[in-house]
């Protein structure tokens, strides 16, 4: 089978490998039926982010079939249509149960979160609770239907889990810092929680007119100083949450300034950075709170539900597609913003 593989900064390629096989009683073998590129892909890409040369590929999004599972796997079977995580929570722990199972207390670190999707079949472990079975198969969808079924892999749970770890709810004035993918959805995530405005941070026209159609009230394009007075002016005051989705320090810094006193971060760019002490914040009374989403609960509770009666169009932040022959042109894309996402057909 074909897999990608991380040559180097600046190339990734695909290479023939054995098809995976079952290891674990709750290994599910997946043929994969959609992928993508993500944002935290980029930054191995752009600057190699302490990767090893010819090494595994950080994509981590799909949809599916369950081709083989192992003999603990009592929820999905052979022929299923599922949406493929990037998260591999028990269900069953702590941290599971209060709907934090993007960092399962069993399942912790690396062993949660997937690489190695952007192939023709995967192993995915701990499969017994984290996948999540879509009613019928892909040919009963439309194009514009799996997009929005595959953004529920990755970057609309996580854009959701800015606006919940923010505590955006009805009335809120919301600022979105970040207008890629998971920004995108995240304007969508504070309209379903029932902001009443909210202020997309961009600087690019074709991303600025998503997020307008996605629900966003306003858009600033500048940063910095000159940025926080200019939501504060279009806010009358501070933002209640800001939701950070990049994970860069300046991004963090922006947050807290666009906020009034008592107001709410929910952050879920992966940082870069890890320098910023929270005593900063005291003075100001903010409230913190953010990591890796809850996909799965997510999902089974509402967004799946959300996309297939046409609630929320997520989807299109699927602006190109690629093989697996020409994806390393999916990267240079993202890289360059000429799409906001990058979709895979094997």
């Amino acid at each position: 089978m074909k897999t990608a593989v991380f040559e180097k900064p600046g190339l990734v390629d695909t290479e023939d490998v054995k098809k995976p096989t079952l290891q674990a009683d709750d290994d599910a073998i997946i043929k994969i039926v959609r992928t993508c590129v993500c944002g935290p892909d980029l930054w191995a890409y752009a600057q190699g982010d302490r990767k090893e040369e010819h090494s595994v590929n950080d994509g981590h999004e799909a949809l599916g079939i369950v081709e083989e599972i192992g003999s603990a796997i009592n929820t999905v079977k052979p022929g299923d249509f599922v949406i493929v995580p990037f998260t591999h929570g028990c269900g069953d722990c702590a941290a599971c149960r209060a709907g934090f199972d993007g960092t399962c207390d069993l399942h912790t670190g690396g062993t949660n979160w997937s690489n190695g999707f952007q192939a023709e079949y995967v192993r995915f472990q701990y499969a017994n609770w984290a996948l999540i079975k879509i009613p019928g198969q892909p040919e009963d969808y439309t194009e514009g239907m799996l997009k929005s079924l595959l953004t529920l892999a990755d970057v609309m749970p996580t854009g959701y889990h800015a606006a919940r770890c923010a505590n955006v709810h009805a009335g809120d004035k919301v600022v979105v810092i970040g207008d890629g993918a998971v920004g995108q959805c995240a304007v969508i995530a504070a309209k379903m929680r029932g902001a009443s405005q909210i202020v997309l941070m961009s600087r690019h026209e074709d991303r600025q007119n998503l997020a307008l159609e996605s629900g966003a009230t306003a858009i600033v394009a500048e940063r910095g100083e000159e940025g926080i007075k200019k939501v504060r002016d279009i806010l009358g005051g501070g933002a209640d949450a800001a939701l950070e989705c990049v994970g860069m320090k300046p991004a963090f810094e922006q947050a807290l300034g666009v906020l009034h006193n008592g107001g709410r971060i929910g952050f879920v760019g992966v940082p870069h950075y890890d320098d910023h002490p929270i005593g900063s914040t005291f003075a100001q009374n903010i409230a913190i709170a953010g990591g890796s989403a809850s996909v799965t609960t997510y999902d089974k509770q509402f967004l799946l539900k959300d996309v297939l009666e046409g609630n929320i169009n997520p989807g299109r932040v699927f602006t190109q597609t690629y093989s697996l022959d020409d994806f390393n042109q999916g990267y240079q894309d993202m890289q360059a913003r000429k799409t906001i996402k990058a979709m895979i057909k094997p």
